[in-house]
């Protein structure tokens, strides 16, 4: 048998782990909700742990009976059997948040009897377990995204783990720092979010006024409205046909060929761009030096960039080339997105299906003077690159925890 221990383990800790069953570690629940016992419905999210879905059944469900669900009390583990993203055999979390709440019955819930809860749950993002529960898992596993393992063979499942207590105290209290640590930093990048949403709320005109509810101090003058196809020249790009020919990418010289895809939701194009168009097409399509404001016309229709690189732009995108007159481009650029989600809201359905230039140009939009343009602009500016960080921060700490789960348990 090979030797079961992780690559990086905390000093005095030499033992090798030993396999145990989930069953002889742990012990089901299955306590049903009698008598209103708990109102409070619950679900798993992978990245959230058991959440209160109190809000999602005062909205759609005023009145659901929650009787006969399963009863979770706090510090209990439930298994949510579908698939979800990063969770490929589902995800297994613990109650945290509150003393009990109610379960649909098709999750299997248990209790630690002989482990740490809190290396369970470090444990329980890891990759390991899902070898497991596939191995146990019946043939024809998913049925309607649920995977097929009935309850005793889910206990069935092995776990390697530390014989010694004090190994697994140590881990468990590692991974809940650096977890505690993540959402701080989560909550942190969250209010960043909505304070910009309240500023660009409050920094440009509501619908019928001539001047924001909030403006940067010596700027008193109403807003200019116009049509937006007075105000700025603009054409869509384009690419030759048919899309298919391998002659139309890679190659030597080949640049960057912006697509709907490339459009992120941060006012920037992604890093590398799907596909690179090769110098043969590149007099067939449009070239946009970087620093110019695209718009999305199809797909996912108004996302808006600022093109960070000189690339060639495909017709499902809009290029704001000129200005009739000087204008700042990150002002621009969130005129426009602004633009495109109030005529969502407006659209049935509140989704815009399709959008012409001709329907573009008729949008009202309203402008100050290009100095308050400036202002404003680069207020955001700073504001995006304080969540670009704050984002990047997360990301790595994610990255790292990522790390010591393959490093700290056995793979």
């Amino acid at each position: 048998m090979s030797k079961k221990t992780p690559q990086v383990r905390f000093k005095g800790f030499t033992d090798d782990w030993e396999e145990r069953k989930l069953s002889s570690i742990s012990e089901r629940v299955t306590r049903k909700n009698k008598n209103n016992e708990s109102t409070l419905p619950l679900t798993i999210s992978a990245q959230d742990g058991l959440v209160d879905q109190n809000d999602f059944f005062n909205k759609q469900v005023a009145s659901r009976d929650v009787t006969g669900y399963f009863l979770v009390k706090n510090g209990e583990f439930a298994y949510n059997k579908s698939y979800s993203n990063g969770y490929p055999w589902g995800a297994i979390k613990r109650l945290d948040n509150y003393d009990m709440g109610v379960l649909s019955t098709l999750y299997i819930v248990f209790r630690p009897t002989k482990i740490n809860s809190q290396f369970l749950v470090s444990y329980y993002d890891t990759t390991r377990w899902y070898r497991e529960v596939s191995k146990n898992a019946a043939e024809g596993a998913r049925n309607h995204g649920l995977l097929n393992i009935a309850p005793t063979d889910f206990f069935n499942t092995l776990l390697v783990v530390p014989k010694i207590v004090d190994e697994q105290q140590k881990i468990g209290s590692f991974f809940k720092q650096l977890d505690d640590t993540i959402a701080l930093h989560q909550r942190k990048l969250d209010l960043l979010k909505e304070q910009k949403k309240g500023f660009l709320q409050k920094m440009f005109p509501k619908n019928g006024a001539r001047v924001p509810e909030l403006r940067f101090a010596g700027f008193t003058d109403d807003w200019e409205e116009r049509k937006l196809g007075d105000h700025a020249k603009y054409r869509r790009g384009s690419f030759p046909q048919p899309y298919g020919n391998k002659e139309w990418y890679d190659g030597e010289g080949a640049m960057p060929f912006v697509q709907v895809v490339d459009v992120t939701n941060k006012l920037t194009l992604v890093e590398n761009t799907k596909q690179k168009i090769s110098k043969l097409a590149q007099s067939k399509s449009v070239f946009v030096p970087k620093g110019k404001v695209v718009v999305t016309l199809q797909g996912s229709i108004g996302r808006v960039a600022i093109t960070q690189y000189d690339s060639f732009v495909d017709r499902t995108l809009l290029i704001f080339e000129d200005y009739e007159k000087e204008t700042d481009e990150r002002f621009w650029a969130y005129t426009i997105q602004k633009k495109f989600e109030i005529e969502k809201i407006k659209a049935p359905g509140g989704t815009i299906k399709t959008i012409t230039k001709e329907a573009l140009s008729s949008f009202d939009v309203h402008l100050p003077k290009f100095e308050e343009q400036q202002k404003i602009g680069s207020f955001f500016k700073q504001l995006d690159d304080t969540i670009a960080l704050h984002q990047r921060k997360l990301d790595l700490l994610k990255q790292q925890k990522k790390g010591f789960l393959q490093k700290m348990f056995v793979s």
